[in-house]
């Protein structure tokens, strides 16, 4: 059994470098769409995505004929008052300096933590007892939500960061925790 988790195509904030999380549903740009036209992935039975528009035009490109069940707590971080705004806009900020401080720990100022959003990834990822069903499927997901899951179930282990993924890339998942990357 294999599991392809998947982090949704380019947007345009992330073009922009961007902070584009739960807050703001954007879609795919033209050079997301192209790119994902090039991806190849290994053949699902059933297709789980992030309710956000770009991981749902995502699994359309990927997975067409295949209609996504969406998992509300696959849904990007909240990223509180960072939201929409790029490194340049926040640089020289005292909240988000803290934040960078903190090596991310932090939550977010009117969002969310990263231990918070990656318990809230984990537990939607489990609840859906994906190694009980026996079959292969696949997560169209954002990063973090990758990283989170990837954090708990990869083996060999590695941190958080060691699973950071660009967009329309990912890994295959193995029952029992080897991986590969797509």
């Amino acid at each position: 059994m294999k599991i392809v988790l998947i982090r949704h195509g380019m947007t345009r904030g992330n073009l922009e470098g961007r902070y584009i999380g739960c807050g703001t549903d954007e879609g795919l740009c033209g050079q997301g769409i192209a790119m994902l036209r090039q991806v190849r992935l290994p053949p699902v039975s059933r297709v789980y995505a992030s309710p956000m528009l770009r991981c749902l035009q995502s699994a359309a490109i990927l997975y067409p004929g295949i209609s996504p069940q969406t998992v509300d707590d696959f849904r990007e971080c909240s990223f509180g008052i960072f939201e929409g705004k790029s490194y340049r806009e926040l640089n020289g900020r005292p909240d988000y300096q803290a934040w960078i401080d903190s090596g991310g720990t932090a939550p977010f100022p009117g969002g969310e933590s990263r231990a918070q959003f990656a318990k809230r990834s984990l537990d939607a990822f489990r609840s859906l007892d994906l190694y009980g069903r026996k079959e292969d499927c696949a997560l169209v997901v954002h990063g973090g939500t990758i990283m989170a899951v990837m954090e708990a179930m990869a083996r060999p282990a590695g941190s958080y960061f060691d699973f950071q993924v660009k967009c329309g890339h990912g890994f295959i998942l193995y029952d029992d925790g080897r991986y590969d990357t797509v």
